[in-house]
């Protein structure tokens, strides 16, 4: 089975920087997306950011906008997710998935991601 290892997460001061990485088992970053998603406590998994690693276009969420960045390593089966200016709201579980198997118009939706990491805390305070 294919497995994702997400790393990088850990405490940062209010403006600090993080980059996660996500490396999976087996070559699964083809024609198909990846993404990052967040869990805060008492919310719901929400998409930050997505990559198509074909085409390599990204999507991000509005509220990460101008501070996320998301890149791929093919060669390397990794997806890295760049954060800066880092706020407190930003704390949370961070996943990363990969591989949509439907809802293709939707990457920062967490439905139809086949593949997910165990997670990753990032914590800003």
């Amino acid at each position: 089975d294919v497995q994702l290892v997400e790393s990088g997460g850990g405490s940062v001061q209010p403006g600090g920087s993080l980059r996660l990485s996500c490396r999976a088992s087996a070559y699964i970053f083809s024609n198909n997306y990846a993404g990052w998603f967040r869990q805060a406590p008492g919310k719901e998994r929400e998409g930050v950011a997505a990559i198509h690693n074909g085409s390599g276009g990204t999507y991000y969420a509005d509220s990460v906008k101008g501070r996320f960045t998301i890149s791929r390593d093919i060669e390397q089966n990794t997806v890295y997710l760049h954060m800066s200016d880092l706020r407190p709201e930003d704390s949370a579980i961070y996943y990363c998935a990969a591989e949509k198997d439907g809802d293709w118009d939707l990457p920062l939706s967490s439905s139809r991601y086949r593949h997910w990491g165990q997670g990753t805390q990032v914590t800003v305070s």
